[in-house]
C-alpha cells in the first residue's frame, strides 16, 4: 500500500511502500501525498473509524437481533426470565417464525441496498459526497431513535413494536443508502495518485508507484473497520439477552450520535470535491445509441458520428464513451454478485436459526455470526501483508477477477459445510429432523431441550464465508471505484451495492423453502447455485484481467489536468511513459535484495 489512512498515527512520518508492476515491494520512502491530502487523511483516521464502525454497529445490531425481536416471559424491565442455557423459544419479541423473520431481514437488507442509488444521484448531481452523507446520516439517527423508543417494554405492551420496527427499518434503510454509496468513494478520494509513475529514489534507483495497490489496501482497511463495527453484536446480543431489546438498540443509537458529531465537527479538514453533475442520463443515452449501432458503444462517439455525417450534436466527447465502456465492464462483473450475497445472507438469518436448535451452553444463538467479523479482522492482515505480496514475489498476478472467482469458490465451500452441519443436527436427538418441536424435547420445568450438537460446530462455515468476503466483497468495492469515471463514482458504487439488494430479494423468494426437515437440501441447492455461478463468472470475465492496467490508466481530461499539475510540482518525480514502465518491468530478472527484506530494482533507463 502506500496509505494506511485509517490506522497509522501520523501520515507525514509513515513510510510508503513502492511496488514494481509485477508486484514486488522494492523500497520504502517518505510518502508522496500532497499536504492537503495528508491533513485530510489524518482527520479521516478518526472520522472514518467512528463513522464506519457506528454505521455497521447500528445496522448490524438490527439484523443480528431481529430474528429474536409475542416473546419469552420478561420482568417489568423487559429482561428475560427464561434460563439462558435452555431458552424457552427462539421466536423473539415479534413472535416471528424462522421463515417470517428471514423474509423481514431480507426486506431490510434489500431496502438498505436499493436506496444507495438515490444517495449516489443526490451526491453526484447536487450535494457532493460529504453533504449527502450528513443529510442521510440525519435520517439514520431518527430511525435509530424510533427503533429504540418503540422497543421499550411499555411500547411492546402497547403493541407499537412491530409498527415501530417497520418504520425504523424504512428510515434507517433510507439513511444507510446515502452513506453506503458515498463513504467509501469519499475515503478513496483522499488519495490523489491516479496513474502509475516512475519514482527516482535518492539512490538513483527507479521504482514504479502503483496506485492500484494503494487503493486495494485502502478498501481492505475500510472493510476491517466495517467488521470492527460488526463486533458490536457481542454487546447488543448480550444486552438483549440479559436486559432487553431496548438496551440493545440504545447502544447503537448513542454510538451513531458520537460518530455524527465527529463527522460534522471535522468538515473543514476533509478533501471535498464539488459535485460535477451526474452524467447518468447521458450514460443511458449513449448506451441506447450503442445498442442500436453495429459498432456497439463506439457508435456513440461524436467523432464516428461526424464521419458518417450524422446531423445531431451529442453533449459528450469520445473520452466519455471510453470511460462509460470501462464503467459498463464493472457493471457486467457485478451481475454475479447477487448469488454471492444470497449465500452471505444465510449467515444473517438461517444460520442464526440453525444455532438456535443446537446446544448453546449459555450464549445467545445470534452471537455466533461475530465469528465472521473476527475472522475478517484476522485474515485481512494476513492477506495484505503475507498472501498478496508473496504471490506477487513469485510472479502470480492475483488480479481482481481471479480474487472474485476465488471468493465464490470459498463461500461455496462454506455453504457445503452447512449441509453437513444441518445433517449432524438432524442425526442428533431428541427431536432429530424437527428440532425443538417434539414431545421428547419438553422438560418437566417447561423448558425445551435442544438437539445434542454443540453450536461451535458452525465455526468453519463462518470462517469460510469471511475468507470469501475478503476475496470477493472487498475486490468488488475496489472494482466499483477504480472502474468508474470521476462523475459517476457514487453511482457505480451504488450499482455494486444494489447487488446486495438482489441477493436479499433472492433470499426472500426462497425463504419459504428454509423449513425443517428440508434444510440440508436447501443448503445443498445454494451450494450448487454458487458453484455454477462462480464457474460461469470465471469463464465469462477472466479476459478482463488482461485489460486491468489499461482500464485503470484511463482517466478523464479533468483528472489528467490535475495529475499533470501535481507532477509539475514534484521535480523529484515524473509521469511514467509506457516505454519506461515496460523497460523497468523487463529488469525484474536483475532484482536484488537490499538485506532488509526489500526487493530493489535496478533500472536500465538512464536518468534524465
Amino acid at each position: 500500500m502506500a496509505l494506511d489512512m485509517l490506522s497509522i498515527p501520523a501520515m507525514s512520518d509513515e513510510p510508503e511502500r513502492l511496488f514494481s508492476r509485477l508486484g514486488h515491494m522494492v523500497t520504502k520512502h517518505r510518502n508522496h501525498l500532497k499536504p492537503q491530502t495528508i491533513q485530510a487523511t489524518q482527520c479521516l483516521q478518526s472520522w472514518a473509524k467512528a463513522k464506519i464502525i457506528d454505521l455497521k454497529a447500528s445496522g448490524g445490531s438490527i439484523r443480528i437481533i431481529l430474528v429474536d425481536y409475542p416473546d419469552p416471559p420478561r420482568d417489568p424491565l423487559g429482561s428475560r426470565i427464561a434460563d439462558p442455557i435452555h431458552p424457552i423459544s427462539t421466536l423473539g419479541a415479534l413472535g416471528l417464525e424462522q421463515s417470517a423473520a428471514t423474509a423481514l431481514t431480507n426486506f431490510f437488507q434489500a431496502w438498505s441496498y436499493v436506496t444507495p442509488v438515490l444517495g449516489a444521484i443526490c451526491a453526484d448531481q447536487w450535494l457532493g459526497k460529504y453533504n449527502t452523507i450528513v443529510l442521510f446520516a440525519s435520517f439514520y439517527t431518527v430511525g435509530l431513535l424510533i427503533l429504540f423508543v418503540t422497543s421499550l417494554p411499555a411500547s411492546i405492551e402497547a403493541g407499537y413494536a412491530f409498527g415501530g420496527l417497520v418504520v425504523s427499518m424504512l428510515v434507517i434503510g433510507l439513511g444507510a443508502g446515502g452513506i453506503k454509496s458515498n463513504v467509501s468513494p469519499l475515503i478513496a478520494e483522499q488519495y490523489q495518485e491516479t496513474t502509475q509513475r516512475i519514482k527516482i529514489l535518492p539512490s538513483g534507483e527507479r521504482v514504479i508507484v502503483d496506485p492500484s495497490l494503494t487503493i486495494q489496501r485502502i478498501y481492505m482497511i475500510f472493510y476491517m473497520c466495517i467488521n470492527i463495527g460488526c463486533l458490536s453484536g457481542l454487546a447488543t446480543t448480550t444486552l438483549e439477552l440479559h436486559i432487553g431489546f431496548w438496551s440493545a438498540y440504545l447502544l447503537p443509537f448513542l454510538m451513531f450520535c458520537v460518530g455524527f458529531v465527529i463527522l460534522v465537527g471535522g468538515r473543514k479538514n476533509y478533501v471535498l470535491k464539488p459535485p460535477k453533475g451526474s452524467v447518468v442520463v447521458h450514460a443511458f443515452k449513449a448506451s441506447w445509441i450503442g445498442l442500436r449501432h453495429k459498432q456497439g458503444l463506439d457508435g456513440a462517439k461524436p467523432s464516428l458520428r461526424k464521419k458518417i455525417r450524422h446531423s445531431s450534436e451529442l453533449p459528450w466527447d469520445d473520452e466519455f464513451v471510453d470511460e462509460l465502456k470501462r464503467a459498463l465492464v464493472a457493471c457486467k462483473v457485478f451481475v454475479a454478485f447477487p448469488v454471492f450475497w444470497l449465500l452471505f445472507q444465510q449467515m444473517l438469518n438461517n444460520f442464526v436459526s440453525q444455532a438456535g436448535t443446537m446446544e448453546l451452553h449459555g450464549i445467545p444463538n445470534d452471537i455466533m455470526q461475530n465469528i465472521d467479523a473476527f475472522s475478517i479482522l484476522i485474515f485481512i492482515p494476513i492477506c495484505d501483508r503475507l498472501l498478496y505480496p508473496g504471490l506477487r514475489k513469485v510472479g502470480i498476478q492475483f488480479k481482481p477477477i481471479t480474487r472474485i472467482a476465488w471468493g465464490f469458490l470459498i463461500v461455496t465451500l462454506g455453504m457445503l459445510y452447512a449441509v453437513f452441519v444441518q445433517k449432524a443436527i438432524y442425526n442428533a436427538g431428541p427431536c432429530f429432523d424437527h428440532p425443538l418441536k417434539c414431545e421428547a424435547a419438553k422438560l418437566p420445568d417447561g423448558k425445551v431441550e435442544h438437539n445434542h450438537v454443540h453450536v461451535a460446530v458452525q465455526t468453519p462455515a463462518y470462517i469460510l464465508i469471511a475468507l470469501g468476503e475478503i476475496f470477493a466483497s472487498i475486490t468488488g468495492l475496489e472494482y466499483a471505484y477504480t472502474k468508474a469515471p470521476a462523475s459517476m463514482k457514487s453511482f457505480i458504487m451504488a450499482m455494486y451495492l444494489l447487488t446486495s439488494a438482489g441477493g436479499a430479494l433472492l433470499g426472500a423468494l426462497i425463504a419459504p423453502l428454509a423449513k425443517d426437515p428440508n434444510l440440508p437440501n436447501f443448503y445443498l441447492g445454494l451450494t450448487v447455485l454458487s458453484g455454477i455461478t462462480g464457474v460461469i463468472f470465471w469463464m465469462k470475465f477472466k479476459k478482463y484481467n488482461a485489460l486491468e492496467d489499461s482500464m485503470d490508466n484511463l482517466i478523464s481530461s479533468s483528472e489528467r489536468g490535475v495529475h499533470m499539475t501535481q507532477m509539475l510540482k514534484e521535480p523529484s518525480s515524473r509521469t511514467s511513459s509506457d516505454s519506461d514502465l515496460k523497460n523497468l518491468v523487463s529488469c525484474e530478472a536483475n532484482s536484488s535484495n537490499d538485506g532488509k527484506g526489500n526487493i530493489v530494482q535496478q533500472s536500465a533507463i538512464p536518468a534524465n
